[in-house]
């Protein structure tokens, strides 16, 4: 019996010395696995079902809202006063993305276009597109500005060519209309004896190239190399650096498409992403950590030196001929139109950007971008790009239309590109990234936990078979006769009569003697 009880302990010991082992392995070799999970399901790659979606259709609800500044005193204006703007949104649009042309490449890119086009929420805006708002004429204030060097006597002839199309400084239009384009008899002229001078042929709106239009041709590397590089672009168009900006560095394009990024990133990891609509790349920093939904994220923001101008920003002086910082020229990459892009209300731009215009009210919870990221995976989480959209305006001799314009950078509109993780791709990133790497790490220590105390509980019970075998065999031997008295307790025994029979005498003889003393 004690010999089998050694056996078991023995037993127990050895598969506690097994599961203590798997623990540890586990442990070590855990966080491996798991990384080389995530570089599996992390290349471009048709086969990785989910992630590849993702990439391809952007599955998740995106929003575009849109905030006009209506111009309260356009005749003031034109008298040399402050502009006055009221803020009229949001006017909110569904972002529906879709990529086409997927073409894979042996040397480990894909290239593809990706087409965006634009459903009006009625439900999700104050208004309606049917809302009208006055905003500055970009025809005739920005091509003021654009032929201010051209001969006098030419400058006078363009002025009477706008009043010939009733073409003035401000325009009144509907939301719609200014968002998606109006028919302008002016447009058609231009685009009949100027042809090129505009950037459409038809309508002219804020957003006629954004509605059923794609991004460029993007080249980008699927990871299979060098996962550090997947979503990274190699070319836009054809091209491995722009061309627009004074500087090699400025004419950089760097960083992704600004979808997704490479994974295992850190608090010293920045997001840089390259954007067509501003004509360069962007680089965000990390500002905090927080979760969404129980996934961890990192937030980044746009640096104070984003639009610094070169002179606060050194790095920056290619991106000139600048202005105040806070601003992007970017009318060398729309048809040299004086347009600048900004944070909206001029958020983190100098101040006097904000003096120049009254009814401007920066709030940085409500106007600073953001990107929250999972930075395991590189995943967006929850996106706000939030950009403003700017016309610099002054009085032009010749141009009457200009009247006694202040020189001032006129707020037009600014918007926030946003969405978020949410309903089943959350559920299933939620499983897949937290409650499974949670449990198999639970399980880790679990293992290494009930290792340790089966090889205790073992070496206890061997310890004391082995150093008391006798003490098991009397116990049992015990037992057994304790059995047997059992039985017999109801039938007299005759040897113990007898035994009683002869004492007594014996105790008689003893008595005897003492009386006899």
């Amino acid at each position: 019996m004690a010999i089998k009880k050694s056996k078991i302990a023995i037993g127990f010991i050895v598969a506690g010395i097994m599961t203590l082992i798997f623990g540890i392995i586990s442990v070590s070799m855990g966080p491996a696995v798991m990384r080389d999970q995530i570089i599996k399901n992390t290349v471009i790659d048709p086969q990785n079902e989910l992630s590849y979606t993702m990439w391809k259709d952007l599955p998740v609800p995106f929003f575009m809202s849109v905030y006009f500044f209506d111009v309260l005193n356009p005749q003031e204006i034109l008298k040399g006063e402050k502009p006055m703007v009221e803020e009229r949104g949001p006017y909110v649009y569904r972002k529906q993305c879709r990529k086409e042309n997927i073409t894979f490449h042996p040397n480990g890119t894909v290239s593809y276009k990706e087409y965006r086009r634009y459903f009006f929420e009625r439900s999700m805006s104050v208004g309606n597109e049917s809302d009208v708002v006055t905003i500055p004429n970009m025809l005739v204030l920005g091509a003021a500005v654009m032929l201010e060097n051209m001969p006098y006597a030419l400058r006078l002839l363009i002025s009477a060519t706008f009043k010939g199309f009733k073409e003035g400084p401000f325009l009144t239009k509907t939301v719609g209309e200014l968002m998606w384009g109006y028919d302008s008899k002016l447009v058609e002229f231009l685009n009949k004896y100027v042809p090129g001078m505009l950037p459409s042929t038809g309508k002219f709106g804020l957003f006629v190239e954004f509605n059923n239009s794609n991004t460029g041709l993007f080249t980008v590397h699927t990871g299979k190399d060098d996962i550090k590089n997947v979503h990274k672009v190699d070319s836009w168009n054809g091209l491995r650096e722009l061309t627009y900006w004074r500087t090699p560095q400025c004419n950089m394009i760097n960083g992704t498409a600004g979808q997704l990024w490479p994974p295992f990133m850190t608090k010293e990891s920045t997001l840089r992403f390259y954007s067509p609509d501003a004509c360069r790349s962007l680089e965000l920093v990390y500002k905090q950590s927080g979760s969404m939904k129980g996934i961890p994220s990192y937030r980044f923001v746009a640096p104070k030196t984003m639009f610094a101008n070169g002179t606060d920003y050194a790095p920056n002086e290619g991106f000139c001929p600048c202005r105040q910082s806070g601003l992007l020229n970017v009318s060398a990459c729309h048809h040299n139109s004086p347009t600048f892009i900004s944070q909206p209300h001029f958020i983190n731009g100098d101040p006097a950007l904000q003096d120049f215009v009254l009814g401007l009210h920066p709030n940085e919870d409500k106007h600073d971008l953001f990107i929250d990221i999972h930075p395991l995976t590189g995943v967006p989480l929850n996106v706000s790009i939030r950009l403003q959209l700017n016309l610099y305006m002054k009085r032009v001799p010749g141009f009457t239309e200009t009247g006694k314009i202040s020189e001032v950078v006129m707020p037009m509109l600014w918007f926030a590109e946003s969405g978020y993780i949410d309903g089943p791709v959350l559920t299933t990133f939620h499983t897949n990234l937290v409650i499974l790497p949670a449990v198999m790490e639970y399980m880790q220590y679990i293992f290494i936990a009930l290792g340790l105390v089966t090889i205790v509980v073992a070496s206890l019970v061997h310890y004391k078979v082995k150093t008391s075998p006798k003490l098991y065999v009397i116990s049992t031997v015990t037992e057994k006769l304790g059995k047997k008295d059992c039985k017999n307790d109801t039938v007299p025994s005759r040897s113990t009569s007898t035994s009683t029979e002869e004492q007594t005498p014996l105790l008689q003889d003893n008595t005897n003697q003492k009386t006899h003393r």
